[in-house]
């Protein structure tokens, strides 16, 4: 693109450092060097974003030809599939002579029997002398001591 040598670079640097300084030379430098990334950067992604799509247009392209030449082609064969499928249509067996059986892979899942003595098929018990059924129970025992408290202590 730019044709910039050795000796332009170098009295570019020495411009630079007089007019800068040597404090803000560096400074200037790694702006430089971010503006001119920034800009490459830039450059690239719109060249490869150029090239994907002339890929794609091509593409486009091919296929636009490749599938007018090809529908004819299927739609040809998809009709004399179908017309020899027609042949055969006569020794196809028909729905209603497999209804009457299960198919082979399939097997017949019985509903669990209920059990008399499960508590879940069990009436709730209710008093008969109108009481409430907390007065009736009593307080279960407990099974061990608290031993909760004394680690604590």
């Amino acid at each position: 693109m730019f044709d910039i040598g050795f000796l332009e670079l170098l009295i570019c640097s020495v411009i630079a450092l007089l007019v800068l300084g040597p404090e803000r030379l560096p400074t200037a430098a790694r702006a430089a060097g971010r503006w001119i990334g920034g800009a490459r950067r830039m450059v690239s992604q719109f060249s490869s974003e150029l090239d994907r799509q002339l890929k794609a247009d091509e593409l486009k392209e091919q296929l636009r030809q490749a599938g007018d030449v090809g529908l004819e082609d299927v739609e040809k064969t998809v009709r004399d599939a179908l017309d020899e499928a027609r042949q055969y249509q006569h020794m196809v067996v028909s729905d209603t002579s497999t209804r009457s059986r299960p198919a082979p892979a399939t097997r017949r899942v019985r509903p669990p029997e209920q059990q008399p003595d499960s508590p879940e098929n069990e009436p709730p018990a209710t008093p008969a002398d109108g009481a409430s059924t907390e007065a009736n129970q009593t307080p279960p025992a407990p099974d061990s001591p608290d031993t909760s408290t004394e680690s604590r202590q």
